[in-house]
């Protein structure tokens, strides 16, 4: 009657079976195809990048998608499949450099931009067919046929006509501003790339004496972590409405904040000579640190500032405008000079003749030497802090002044915090607090990368009058270039070849070298990954916002911030409707699970061993999405053994009896009040579960609904099935033995429906050997079925109760 079931269990032979007839059958396709003209629910794939093997951490987020994309199919929606890939920026970039023994952008030039180009273009998909095998092996269902790919002129096209969008609006804009910088790579970051790479370091805390000019043995104190920047010292800044003191202590007089004198001396005696406002010191002269340049402008003086702060340091800030924005801010304001004394690779410049070619960094404690030498440090300590490092090479950023590309957000910040208002963020927290304050903190968006591989700034400028025209489409380019190959392909060094002739000169127009922000490209997937406005103009209307997105935590200030930028702009909605962000995932030493760490596993010793079934229960019942959890083979074993062990001892269990009769379960109706009492409360156990599933997944509260889940097998196993054992083994095919058939049957039945979309594997392969055995004219598969409906006229919560009762006394028995 049924395939015997054996007992033992071998999860991943029975995955093996279950995806061959998924292929063969092409299941996927048909559940897409039975849920045409049904409501629709838009899910919209944040893309990973192919250019590395995928790693079991990796599995987290694939499962959690599936998970709520299952259910909705499942619950008569048409859902949205588009797979994506990110293909552009320094991720593939440093890829290459890595595999060609490359290690600066002179060395990328020397080998040739467009071999350089070619070679990213070959990296990106070198791991595709890895990503591929294991998103099939887990079960996750998304169109990889035909997914959208960042690298595509189509895609890049719909880039260059939003950025026009921006650019009409006058908020696309060239700045000189101080930008965080790397100089390994050699380009600036946005300040959502800064936010992925903070870590805690120790670095020099100085106190510096810079002597008033003409005043004997009197200094201005100063404090600084970030020596390297002394040579470049162009002003001090004090606060204006600030207490000011002049100390004495050992003869030296010593000039700082009264509210620091405590902190900076600690039980050393110091007479206070005199106190003064902040604004008193305006214009007085300091001898400068160093004279490695004579700047041009006024230089070497006190000016002031509203952001000096009495929280740290000194009260008196050491002013460098080409390291820092506030720095940058005050010099325009007083006409100092910017003083650069760093090449683009982070090192001194010749000037600086004691340190010139080397890492700035390095040259901290040499700095420091030179300075004790020469009778101009306080003291010197060290200081753990928050720095920046870069999110991809782990090299320290340094905050440069530099030219670069700008959105001007800010000037729509407070539409974004609208937008934000309409999206339910899971956990709720995030709405108002890490992702809120992130949008009350915005800053511009730096979109502009001195790089190779992305998609070009789409901005030519004269040669000749400087005017500068933004690019909106192929056939635009088409209109206003002058030699555009028939087979134009819209990357460096290709473009860079195409010229404009200026509108107001006939000058030769060339465009600008940079690309753009790859966070850009996977932040216009929403429009992008259908060619809009080009063609496709009716999904538009339909697909934003997604209804659904789902990623790791960090993206708050990564893919989900500019998702939300660009849609805000573009449609003022925002991009979607439900956020799900996962915490990460640690190794073993607690630490996040990375390749670059060297804790990241490798997906395929679990899915060898245990399967996918026991990987995605796991992850959905250890913790919740939001929560932190520790990766070991050893606890996906234990989450096999409870729960999946379980329902495959309760499964086998009826198969083998029911076989034993010879009884078809189906020709066997028997009304559910006319069972036994324990029939009666298993079936209404399960149509409760029904309804706390159904309500936990429409909440997003996958944890809650699995665990409900996980607690009804154990009490369809240790209570249901002990208790009912002897129905089973009578010899009389009675009343009674056919009620506890058909009740199990029917329990086994809807588990597989309630449990399609967590664990689609074990979902089918039970389905298919009760229900496709012995009714052919039922749906070929567990994942073409409608999700349960709880039966409210079968629940009986008296009934519920009162067992709970029963087996309280029996516990405690």
């Amino acid at each position: 009657m049924f395939r015997e079931v054996s007992t033992k269990f071998n999860f991943p032979e029975i995955e093996e079976r279950v995806l061959k007839f998924w292929r063969e059958n092409d299941i996927f396709r048909k559940s897409l195809k039975i849920r045409e003209g049904a409501p629709e629910f838009v899910f919209l794939e944040g893309p990973p990048t192919a250019n590395g093997s995928p790693g079991v951490h990796h599995v987290l987020s694939r499962v959690m998608k599936d998970v709520v994309c299952r259910y909705k199919t499942m619950t008569g929606h048409y859902v949205y499949r588009k797979a994506g890939w990110d293909t552009h920026g320094l991720p593939v970039e440093i890829e290459v450099e890595k595999e060609l023994g490359i290690n600066s952008k002179s060395e990328i030039e020397r080998f040739g931009i467009e071999n350089f180009v070619r070679k990213c273009k070959e990296s990106v998909f070198r791991y595709e067919e890895e990503w591929r095998r294991m998103t099939e092996r887990i079960g996750f269902w998304i169109d990889m046929d035909d997914p959208y790919i960042t690298l595509t002129n189509d895609y890049i096209e719909t880039l260059w006509w939003i950025l026009k969008r921006f650019w009409e609006a006058g908020l696309l804009y060239k700045g000189y501003k101080v930008v965080p910088y790397c100089p390994r790579c050699g380009t600036p970051l946005s300040s959502h790339e800064v936010a992925q790479g903070y870590r805690q370091v120790e670095d020099p805390s100085v106190f510096v004496k810079l002597k008033a000019k003409g005043e004997e043995n009197t200094y201005f104190l100063v404090w600084t972590t970030t020596p390297w920047t002394l040579p470049s010292n162009a002003a001090l800044t004090v606060h204006p409405d600030y207490d000011y003191a002049l100390v004495e202590r050992d003869g030296e007089r010593f000039i700082l904040a009264k509210e620091r004198i405590k902190y900076v001396f600690g039980d050393e005696e110091v007479r206070v000579v005199e106190t003064f406002r902040g604004k008193e010191l305006f214009g007085r002269e300091y001898e400068p640190l160093f004279r490695f340049v004579e700047p041009e402008e006024r230089a070497f003086y006190v000016v002031t500032g509203d952001f000096v702060t009495l929280d740290e340091g000194t009260g008196i800030v050491h002013t460098a405008p080409a390291f820092g924005q506030e720095d940058y801010e005050v010099a325009q304001k007083f006409g100092l000079p910017v003083i650069q004394l760093v090449d683009p690779q982070g090192r001194f410049t010749e000037e600086v003749k004691p340190w010139a070619g080397m890492f700035v960094k390095e040259a901290d404690p040499l700095i420091i030497e030179d300075l004790k030498r020469r009778g101009l440090l306080l003291k010197a300590e060290t200081y753990l802090h928050d720095y920046p490092f870069c999110w991809r090479c782990d090299t320290p950023l340094l905050y440069y002044a530099r030219s670069s590309w700008f959105i001007k957000t800010t000037a729509f910040v407070d539409k974004m915090i609208e937008m934000n208002e309409q999206v339910n963020w899971y956990p709720e927290h995030i709405k108002h607090g890490r992702f809120g304050d992130w949008l009350r903190n915005n800053v511009d968006w730096a979109i502009s990368r001195e790089r190779y591989w992305g998609t070009p700034l789409n901005i030519w400028e004269c040669e000749s009058c400087g005017k500068q025209v933004c690019v909106g489409s192929i056939a635009e380019l088409r209109e206003l270039g002058e030699n555009v190959p028939e087979d134009i392909e819209l990357h460096r060094p290709y473009i860079d070849r195409v010229t404009l002739r200026c509108p107001d000169c006939s000058g030769v127009m060339r465009r600008v070298p940079d690309v753009v922000d790859c966070w850009f490209d996977s932040g216009c997937a929403h429009t992008a990954q259908w060619h809009y406005p080009f063609e496709n103009q009716d999904k538009i209307e339909k697909t934003i916002p997604a209804d659904f997105i789902c990623e790791a935590i960090d993206q708050t200030r990564g893919w989900f911030y500019s998702l939300l930028v660009t849609s805000t702009f573009l449609y003022n909605k925002p991009a979607y409707k439900n956020v799900l962000c996962l915490e990460l995932v640690l190794g073993a030493d607690g630490q996040k699970m990375s390749k670059s760490r060297g804790n990241a596993v490798d997906p395929w010793e679990v899915l060898n061993v245990q399967g996918a079934d026991a990987i995605r229960w796991y992850f959905y019942t250890v913790a919740p999405p939001w929560a932190r959890r520790i990766f070991s083979k050893e606890a996906v074993t234990e989450s096999m053994r409870k729960f999946l062990g379980t329902l495959q001892n309760v499964y086998a269990f009826f198969v083998l009896y029911a076989n034993i009769d010879e009884i078809n379960p189906l020709e066997h109706p028997i009304p559910v009040q006319d069972r036994p009492l324990i029939d009666r409360w298993i079936i209404s156990r399960f149509n409760s579960l029904v309804e706390r599933v159904r309500e936990g997944m429409e909440r997003y509260q996958i944890t809650a609904a699995a665990r409900a889940i996980e607690e009804f097998v154990d009490d369809l196993s240790n209570w249901y099935v002990r208790r009912s054992r002897d129905r089973f083994w009578g010899s009389e095919m009675g009343h009674d033995k056919l009620s506890a058939y058909r009740t199990l049957y029917e329990v086994l039945v809807g588990l597989s429906k309630l449990l399609a979309p967590f664990t689609p594997f074990i979902s089918e392969e039970i389905y298919q050997n009760l229900v496709r055995s012995i009714d052919p004219e039922a749906p070929e598969s567990v994942h073409l079925c409608d999700y349960p409906v709880p039966d409210r006229s079968l629940i009986d919560e008296r009934l519920e109760w009162e067992m709970e009762v029963v087996r309280g006394f029996v516990e405690l028995g």
